[in-house]
């Protein structure tokens, strides 16, 4: 399931751009190879972030993985959900398990990340 409207990473986040913010999550592949998000581990609201800089951890039954921030941007709100409901990034991926808004500084970058046919075509030159 790749939705349309996002942009992708080629570390499985996504990004939705909303005004001047993005509402940052990772894809349902990623979820999907990880398996059941056990833990969370989310920035400081107020952080500033660089485009693909760590902005925390995911944690799963299978894997430890990192968290790329898609844009450059100031962290708006975080998902403190996920701090009890971790699973929430299995369920909706790109619904409620979303991760970080952020305060797009630079909307040029966009350019940087793939659509969802280029993100489709990714994986499957990347076979999955």
């Amino acid at each position: 399931m790749i939705l349309e409207g996002l942009h992708y990473t080629k570390e499985h986040e996504w990004v939705k751009v909303e005004g001047d913010r993005g509402r940052v999550g990772i894809t349902h592949f990623a979820q999907s190879q990880l398996g059941d998000v056990v833990f969370v581990e989310l920035p400081k609201v107020g952080r500033s972030l660089r485009q693909m800089e760590t902005f925390g951890v995911v944690e799963s039954i299978k894997a430890v993985s990192d968290l790329y921030c898609p844009l450059t941007g100031e962290v708006l709100e975080i998902n403190s959900t996920l701090e009890s409901k971790p699973e929430q990034i299995n369920a909706a991926p790109y619904g409620q398990g979303w991760m970080i808004v952020i305060k797009i500084a630079n909307p040029k970058e966009l350019g940087n990340l793939m659509t969802a046919e280029k993100y489709r075509a990714y994986l499957a030159a990347e076979g999955h």
